[in-house]
């Protein structure tokens, strides 16, 4: 059985509050998400921008994303950050942060005129399936994960029980199997399984695709750095993001011999 935390009663009270804050902000962020994706634009706060104007609008508000999400999640930011924050709030301000500008990406989005691709019937019900298997393969991912940790609150929760963050070992399940990075595969799903595509949706499309493919190589560097040749040895068996071949039946990684 753990201990009883060494913090403060206030520093507690203030760890409780900060777990609270990024649950609600990180769940609230992700339905948004999958509401925009599935809707379209929530037309909030309209600018009556002209079609242009709001393609560069958009534009910048993905940047903005991008910026923050891939500057903040990358290991060498995390340890500039120890000076100033111990370790185990690293997620939780992570996600405050991520889930606070996603929330005003999609809010502030603005329209730019009709859709410039639009399906009907079958095929459009044909989208529909696709974004919902989507989901189902993002819960499918994050289950074989078991260490998922969404919102960065489990070592907020081992510090407060005076505890060890549990480490899970290199193992691969599930669609972990087919691709690297499953998680954004079904992401990638669900930006292009949408029957009605406007051009600020198709700027939406484009732009997130590029930046999920360049935050993959990103990470993959992180992940040699962490896992060292195990890794590099699933790189050779498994596809980084889209699932082109079979697995083998044989774990990836595990020895021929």
């Amino acid at each position: 059985m753990a201990s009883e935390s060494s913090m403060k009663p206030l520093a507690q009270l203030a760890a409780y509050l900060a777990m609270a804050l990024a649950a609600v902000l990180g769940s609230a962020s992700l339905l948004l998400l999958v509401c925009f994706l599935f809707l379209g634009n929530f037309h909030f706060f309209q600018f009556g921008l002209s079609p242009a104007t709001a393609l560069v609008w958009d534009a910048l508000l993905s940047a903005v994303f991008f910026l923050q999400h891939s500057g903040m999640i990358r290991r060498s930011f995390r340890q500039r950050l120890e000076r100033f924050v111990p370790d185990p709030f690293h997620g939780l301000i992570f996600t405050v942060a991520s889930a606070s500008a996603l929330i005003i990406c999609l809010v502030l989005w603005q329209p730019a005129g009709e859709p410039v691709h639009q399906l009907d019937g079958a095929p459009a019900w044909l989208m529909r399936v696709f974004f919902f298997l989507a989901i189902a393969g993002f819960a499918w991912g994050v289950r074989a994960l078991g260490s998922f940790d969404a919102f960065g609150i489990k070592p907020v929760v081992a510090l407060l029980r005076n505890s060890q963050t549990r480490q899970y070992p290199f193992v691969l399940k599930g669609p972990y199997r087919w691709v690297r990075h499953p998680l954004y595969f079904f992401s990638l799903v669900l930006f292009w399984s949408c029957p009605a595509i406007s051009p600020d949706r198709l700027l939406f499309n484009v732009l997130w695709t590029v930046w999920v493919v360049l935050a993959t190589f990103l990470e993959e560097r992180d992940l040699v750095s962490q896992f060292g040749d195990s890794y590099v040895q699933y790189q050779r068996e498994v596809p980084m993001v889209f699932p082109w071949r079979i697995p083998s039946t044989r774990p990836p990684g595990s020895s021929t011999s």
